[in-house]
């Protein structure tokens, strides 16, 4: 049984904590705590290493990590300022056992920590040999990406239609903004005003994990579905009803 839940900010990030927490404490019978930002608070000589580790470096490469040490470098100044990260995702499960090593207080299942990352995460897929972005890595600690929002769950295909007809026309890549600006479909956007909203299924998804052993929801009305597309993201967080029959009654 979970009797504390640690959720820890992201302060690069649009995302509310506070208003996470308190939607959470509404739902489970547990403490609620929110902190800083994790990756700040455990830094050590070592973790910048073991982060350049975790690097994915190529999407169909299961080997990982480039320990060269400018990339370390790179890794020890983005955990002192966040602003300098960017543009790398990193295995998720090798940041989690990185991250449980140093969690600050008890590590066993009655304590759940959830940190909410500014980094993008990723997990190997043995089905297709590739690497996929996510939202969420669930266990101790759940890692819930907040870039991993905008970016893991594909979006609608009106606009890969368009971004493809744009460069047959231009023979360029158009900006990530005009086509978000463009199409229209139900999508989220990098520091969408929604971001806190569409997260809280996530974190209550991490609660139930480690209290029933079972990751995510089948039903795509659930706010604990795991959506790998954006329009089932925005049904599944962001519209009614709020969870399936069986969560409803849990959480509801």
């Amino acid at each position: 049984m979970v009797e504390t839940v640690s959720l820890y900010r992201a302060p690069t990030t649009p995302v509310d904590a506070d208003d996470l927490a308190d939607w959470l404490r509404d739902r489970i019978d547990a403490e609620v705590r929110v902190r800083g930002r994790l990756l700040g608070a455990v830094g050590d000589d070592d973790l910048p290493e073991e982060l350049a580790a975790g690097r994915v470096t190529d999407p169909y490469e299961r080997a990982t990590g480039n320990t060269m040490l400018g990339i370390v470098r790179y890794e020890e100044r983005a955990l002192d300022d966040p602003e300098r990260a960017g543009g790398v995702v990193y295995d998720g499960q090798a940041v989690q056992r990185a991250l449980n090593a140093r969690l600050p207080d008890e590590q066993g299942l009655d304590h759940l920590h959830v940190p909410l990352l500014d980094r993008v995460i990723g997990t190997w897929g043995d089905h297709d040999g590739r690497w996929h972005k996510r939202v969420a890595v669930l266990g101790q600690p759940a890692l819930v990406s907040v870039p991993g929002l905008y970016e893991a769950p594909a979006k609608p295909e009106t606009y890969y239609e368009a971004k493809s007809k744009h460069a047959l026309m231009t023979g360029d890549a158009p900006p990530r903004e005009v086509l978000e600006a463009e199409i229209e479909g139900d999508f989220l956007v990098a520091d969408d005003p929604r971001t806190t909203e569409a997260l809280k299924g996530y974190v209550l998804a991490a609660v139930d994990c480690l209290e029933t052993g079972t990751a995510f929801c089948d039903d795509e009305r659930c706010r604990l579905y795991d959506a790998h597309r954006q329009p089932g993201v925005v049904r599944a967080q962001l519209r009614e009803p709020p969870f399936c029959a069986r969560h409803a009654e849990r959480y509801g």
